[in-house]
């Protein structure tokens, strides 16, 4: 992101997790399978992919669990990207400056 000329606002979601009331407002109305890290052990341990959990389970996972939450989160107004897609995150810097990290947020 910072080649991209972002401007960088970052937090370490495993010193500072998201409580579960800023996951779910975090997820909003979006699919919150598509916060679900498909590379996490607990993720494949209880075959999240075939049998996901209902959205306030998920939550309570993802909130106890940080790296269930896929990463990185790069939020900008009512934009967000999930994972790493720079060709996302160029259509974000394009348009103003992007704060990114582990969970950005402008």
């Amino acid at each position: 992101m910072l080649e991209l000329g972002a401007e960088l606002e970052s937090r370490d979601l495993d010193k500072q997790p998201l409580s579960e009331k800023e996951l779910d407002q975090l997820i909003g109305a979006r699919d919150y399978k598509a916060f679900l890290n498909s590379r996490n052990e607990l993720y494949r341990e209880r075959n999240m992919a075939e049998k996901p959990p209902p959205r306030d389970r998920a939550v309570r996972l993802m909130a106890k669990n940080p790296n269930l939450i896929k990463r990185p989160v790069v939020v900008r107004g009512e934009q967000m990207v999930l994972g790493f897609d720079v060709t996302a995150y160029m259509k974000l810097v394009s348009r103003a400056v992007v704060k990114s990290g582990a969970l950005a947020r402008r």
